[in-house]
This record gives structure tokens, sequence and C-alpha cells, in this order.
């Protein structure tokens, strides 16, 4: 499965990063209804810090993010559930098919690029900062910071 195909399932809700129900059913090959009966059936293994119901705000905010103008459209007629990298990998044990491990894997290392990646920025965002202090300019984007770079060394 490929990373770049999960990573632009996954999305910030309430400070977290989360994938919504209908994206894992997708990518578990099963319908929605069926991941979240399994999920209901097994609670006790979902706390809210692993899974949460979308409010009717959240939702409609989300929506309106990606410039959707339906959401039947989308086969939404109920509130998702969004579930944390931590819920993504209880999953796995509650969908038990090769298929579903082996999903759960590739989300989970999708989930640790985004780490990375986010690490690898917040050193670039420190070096900036540094770059702008030590010459007292304020470096506006990318490019900038490669030709200031370039001709400062």
């Amino acid at each position: 499965m490929e990373l770049q195909i999960i990573q632009k399932k996954i999305f910030e809700i309430r400070g977290q990063r989360v994938m919504l129900d209908f994206h894992l059913a997708e990518l578990y090959g099963v319908e929605t209804r069926i991941l979240v009966r399994a999920v209901k059936r097994n609670i006790k293994r979902f706390p809210e810090r692993y899974m949460f119901q979308f409010t009717k705000e959240e939702l409609k905010n989300w929506i309106s993010q990606f410039g959707i103008s339906n959401r039947e459209k989308m086969g939404l007629r109920k509130l998702p559930y969004a579930f944390t990298e931590h819920g993504i990998t209880m999953l796995s044990s509650v969908l038990r098919s090769d298929t579903a491990i082996n999903t759960s894997l590739a989300i989970v290392d999708a989930f640790i690029l985004l780490k990375q990646y986010q690490n690898n920025f917040g050193e670039l965002q420190k070096r900036i900062n540094e770059l702008e202090a030590k010459f007292n300019t304020k470096i506006e984007n990318i490019n900038e910071v490669i030709n200031f770079v370039a001709c400062t060394t």
C-alpha cells in the first residue's frame, strides 16, 4: 500500500492526527458500517484518546475545508468516527484479517513518516530562525533560505 495514499487521508482534528472511519474502511476493504460495528462490539479497546466521533460543527468545518458541497455525496449519513494512531493500531486486533494487519502496519508507517517530516521541519525552522537572528533579516520563503545560505557560505 502506498504511503502517499494513506498520508492524504490523515487529518488534524482536535489537535490530533486522525483518520476517518470511511477512509479506514476503504483501506481495510470493508464497509464503514462493518468497521464501526466491530469497534462498538469492542468499545473498551477504544477510549476517547484513541477514537472519537465528530461533532456536527467539526464535520461542517471539515467539509468546508475541503470544498465538499454535499455530505450525502460522500456517503455521510452519520457523524464519522476519527481514529488516532493508537486507535488504528487497535483496529488490527478487532479486524483480524491479514488485510487488516497489513493495512494497519502501513498506516502506522505513514504516521511515523509524518512525525519524521514534522521533526525535520522543526529543525529547518530552528535553523532559519538562527540565520535570521545572525544576519538580522527576515526570510520569507524557502528560495530565500537557499539563496541566503548559498551567499553566506
